[in-house]
């Protein structure tokens, strides 16, 4: 399921966030260049080893350049967790392949 399919609006991040761990989504993700870290489980999930299920985009209200997305991630291995990160000019170098898997169409 992908955020088109569940027409769900969260007023903050953190409304967001406690939804999606009522709905499994438990482990927290890091953004590393080529990969998904879970410092609590030692897992590494790269780009062939997850998906993004949904996700969610929340701009700062103070200021508008202070962005930051919130994904739903599911990995092959039946781990579901979540990755928050900012984007735009604070964004991490990635590698391509992640940068293609985490890229989001709104």
């Amino acid at each position: 399921m992908n955020k088109k399919d569940r027409k769900v609006n969260y007023d903050t991040m953190v409304e967001a966030i406690e939804d999606l761990r009522k709905r499994g989504y438990t482990e927290d993700f890091d953004l590393h260049p080529h990969c998904v870290h879970c410092a609590a489980n030692e897992l590494e999930l790269h780009p062939e080893d997850f998906q993004v299920d949904e996700f969610y985009r929340f701009e700062g209200m103070s200021n508008p350049d202070d962005n930051s997305i919130v994904y739903a991630i599911s990995g092959k291995d039946g781990t579901k967790g979540i990755l928050v990160d900012a984007y735009g000019p604070y964004s991490e170098n990635l590698e391509e392949a992640m940068v293609k898997k985490l890229r989001v169409t709104y």
